[in-house]
C-alpha cells in the first residue's frame, strides 16, 4: 500500500524557518523523483522543486530559490522541505509527490501559515 505523509507544517511568523517532512512507503522510493508542490486558494498546484533518487536536484522555483532546498534519504524513504526566510505569500498548503516513468502519488498535503 502506497503512502506518502507530510509532517511539519504550522504558524511560522515571517522571516522564520520551518521544515517539512515526507515519509513514503509501498513503493521503490530510490526510484522515483520526489517534488515538492504548493496550492494556493483558487491556483493550480506549482512546483518548487524536485531531486532525483540520485539526489541531483532540478526545477526549483525562481521564488523560492535560496530560500528553500530539498533533501531526501534513500534509507528512510524521506525527502524533506527546508524553507527559510520565510514570506507571507508563502502560505499554502504544502504537498510531496512521487513520480516515475509510469505511476505518480500525491500526499494528504499540510498547511503552512507564515503571520505575525
Amino acid at each position: 500500500q502506497v503512502r506518502i505523509e507530510e509532517s511539519g507544517g504550522g504558524l511560522v511568523q515571517p522571516g522564520g524557518s520551518l521544515k517539512l517532512s515526507c515519509a513514503a512507503s509501498g513503493f521503490p522510493f530510490r526510484s522515483y523523483v520526489m517534488s515538492w508542490y504548493r496550492q494556493f486558494p483558487g491556483t493550480e498546484r506549482e512546483l518548487l522543486g524536485s531531486i532525483s533518487g540520485l539526489h541531483s536536484i532540478t526545477n526549483f522555483l525562481d521564488s523560492v530559490r535560496g530560500r528553500f532546498t530539498i533533501s531526501r534519504d534513500n534509507v528512510e524513504n524521506t525527502v524533506t522541505l527546508q524553507m527559510n526566510s520565510l514570506k507571507p505569500e508563502d502560505t499554502a498548503v504544502y504537498y510531496c509527490h512521487a513520480r516515475s516513468h509510469s505511476y505518480e502519488y500525491w500526499g494528504q498535503g499540510v498547511q503552512v501559515t507564515v503571520s505575525s
